[in-house]
This record gives structure tokens, C-alpha cells and sequence, in this order.
């Protein structure tokens, strides 16, 4: 069962067809429903991405395929296909929120759209560039963008609730790319997969708990859509392992220290400016992450060499400082100074920022054979 008002195209494969889910990329010409201008990009908004898609489809998969086989049998089942049906709950929910938790949530919404919608085009130009050559690992990512467009077609139909929708025909054609190669890619997908599952699953067991902060919804899909993130991020790391080269070696090290820290500095600053939302559900954003962050780091020691010692206070510390700054960045940009004054009160915080990336960066990383010996 397909979300409301997401339609269906197909991709065809030797014996099989899984069904590739497309968003809805535009509101009907006379709706009352209205676009809603995308957010200006910055460093903490969601991007678009591209890769190498010749050096994908000539990926060896051999050292790992029998997990990848298995990981792909496990997509094809689709636990989810009859999950993201939306029910009478939603009538008239939106109408009950005050009007700071609803700005606040519809924020939310549009920033995780636009999240999965990004997954679901690099997906499915995966799938459809590297299909001739590498048709299971093509299978797999054609399993992911029916996952991510579901997704983003749910979030975007509830964005729906509130009067407006994203044009995701528009992000497609007009937001900027960035290119990263295969490997960076494995890393920083396989970070916002398994950091998804946490965040979704925290949430979850939260308002389970405390069902009175249960503003909306979507939140009683969470439990089986965060699976989705699971089962994501399971893949990149089964293909992280068929190329060795990417979590092996000294400079893999560095590598997977290096997105470990950016993918939680980004998630942390974020959400600590945002934390009227998690207010909204009844969380403490800082206590939220630092939980999202110690099971990511966790997580990440299955298929990475070495993890981050988020245990130590300096780690927090240094991550407050980015807060700091940023809301100081924030702060100079919303002021009606011209633009060369703006850069100027700007830059001390940037370098700032830039300093304290550094020192978290050469803070000593955990070896994860001694971090969590357990599940390696």
C-alpha cells in the first residue's frame, strides 16, 4: 500500500520488479494547498548529492556478497509496503497545535522530507546508472529510493495538513549538488541511516511513555519507519565491508573520524537551535542528541576502525562552543548591517568554529577493537 498521493513507476530487473515509489513533485493546479519557497541552504540544511557512478558500477562485490544477497533479499520482502497508511487521526490534528509548536514542527517536517527525498534521488540514480554492470548492488539501492520516497511522500503529505507542500520537482532541478566520491559516500550515508534509526526509536519509546506529547501522528509510525533506516544502514555496512580498502588502513581512520565528528557537530548545532521542537515533545534537545550520539558512536563500531570517546567532557564542551557560534553567525546575518560588516562581525566566529572542529578532531579516537570488542 502506497502513501496518499505518492504515485509509481518501475524499475525492470532479470526476474524481478521492485516498485520504485516516485513523490508527489507538485500541488495540483487548484489545490488549496500551497508551495512552500525552500529553506537557503547553509551548513546545516540537507544536501543533495552526487558520486562516481562508473567507479559504483565497477565495484567488486565479492568479499562481502553473500551479506549484501541476504541484505537484499531482506529489501525485497518490504515489511513496510502496508505501513505508511494514513488514518482518521490525522483529520484535524493539525488545527490543534499553538501556533509557535506549529511553525516549529512544520520546520521539522520540511527539513526530514527534503532529508529522505536526497536519499531517494541519489538511490535511484544508483540504481538506474550502475544497473547493466551491477545489477545486485543496483537491486539494493532501487529497494533503498522506494523506502526514501515513501518517506519523503509521507512527510510531505502531512506538510499538507498545515496548507503548504514542498515542490520536490523544484529541489531536483534547482538545489546544488555535491559531489562525493563512492567511499565518502558509503560513510556518510551509512552515518545518516543508522543516526536516523536512533533519533526515529528515541522519539518513539518517548512518546510512549509520555503519550499526552504526542503532538501529531506521524510519530505512531515511527517504531517500523526507523527499521527502514536500520535495514539502510545495515547495507552500507556490509559494503563498506566488501571494500575493504574503506575501513582499513590509516586513512580510513582519519576519514571515519572525520565524518563521525561532522555528522554529530552538525546534528548537535542544529538541534540545540531548534530545540523548541524537541520542547514541543517533552525532550531536552542536548539530552536527546548526547543519547542519539552515544548509540550512533556505538553503532559505528561494528564496521568502523575507530569511534569517537564521546565520553569525554572536553567533547561536549567544544560542541557547546559550535552552539555558541553559531547562534552569534545567526544573530549577525539576521542584523540589517551591510553585507562587508556582516563578514566582518561574522569571521571571528568562524574561525572559531574552525578551532574548535580542530581540536575535536585531533582529540584521541577509540580503537574499535577495544571499544566494543563484542560485535566485531
Amino acid at each position: 500500500m502506497l502513501a496518499s498521493g505518492v504515485g509509481l513507476t518501475r524499475l525492470h530487473w532479470q526476474d524481478r520488479e521492485p516498485q520504485l515509489m516516485v513523490p508527489p513533485t507538485a500541488v495540483a493546479e487548484g489545490s488549496a494547498v500551497a508551495i512552500k519557497d525552500p529553506v537557503k541552504d547553509t551548513i546545516l540544511t540537507p544536501r543533495f548529492y552526487t558520486t562516481d557512478f562508473e567507479a559504483m558500477a565497477a565495484m567488486d562485490l565479492q568479499p562481502n556478497e553473500a551479506e549484501l544477497e541476504a541484505i537484499c533479499e531482506e529489501f525485497r520482502k518490504d515489511y513496510n509496503r502496508h505501513h505508511f497508511v494514513r488514518n482518521e487521526e490525522f483529520e484535524g490534528a493539525a488545527d490543534k497545535l499553538d501556533p509557535e509548536t506549529r511553525k516549529v514542527f512544520i520546520e521539522f517536517l520540511e527539513q526530514s522530507c527534503t532529508s529522505e527525498f536526497s536519499g531517494f534521488l541519489l538511490y535511484k540514480e544508483l540504481s538506474r546508472r550502475i544497473k547493466a554492470k551491477n545489477p545486485l548492488l543496483a537491486e539494493c539501492f532501487a529497494h533503498m529510493a522506494r523506502d526514501e520516497a515513501r518517506h519523503a511522500g509521507f512527510l510531505n503529505k502531512s506538510m499538507s495538513d498545515f496548507g503548504m507542500q514542498l515542490d520536490l520537482g523544484f529541489l531536483t532541478a534547482n538545489k546544488d549538488y555535491t559531489f562525493f566520491k563512492p567511499k565518502f559516500i558509503f560513510y556518510a550515508t551509512y552515518l545518516s541511516e543508522k543516526i536516523g534509526y536512533w533519533r526515529y526509536i528515541a522519539i518513539y519509546r518517548h512518546l510512549e511513555k509520555n503519550p499526552d506529547s504526542k503532538i501529531f501522528p506521524i510519530f505512531n509510525f515511527f517504531e517500523n519507519w526507523c527499521q527502514d533506516e536500520n535495514r539502510h544502514g545495515d547495507f552500507f555496512d556490509a559494503l563498506m565491508k566488501a571494500q575493504p580498502d574503506t575501513v582499513r588502513g590509516p586513512i580510513a581512520k582519519l576519514w571515519c573520524r572525520f565524518f563521525l565528528l561532522a555528522v554529530f557537530a552538525t546534528m548537535y548545532v542544529r538541534d540545540v537551535a531548534r530545540k523548541e521542537f524537541y520542547e514541543a515533545l517533552g525532550l531536552d534537545a542536548r539530552t536527546y542528541d548526547k543519547m542519539v550520539i552515544e548509540k550512533t558512536n556505538e553503532t559505528s563500531a561494528r564496521v568502523f576502525p575507530v569511534v569517537l570517546d564521546v565520553n569525554n567532557d572536553k567533547f561536549w564542551t567544544r560542541l557547546e562552543r559550535l552552539v555558541a557560534n553559531n547562534a552569534a553567525l545567526e544573530k549577525a546575518d539576521a542584523s540589517d548591517a551591510i553585507a562587508p560588516l556582516k563578514v566582518l562581525r561574522k569571521l571571528p566566529f568562524w574561525i572559531g568554529n574552525g578551532a574548535e572542529m580542530a581540536k575535536l578532531f585531533l582529540m584521541p579516537a577509540i580503537d574499535s577493537d577495544r571499544f566494543q570488542p563484542a560485535v566485531r
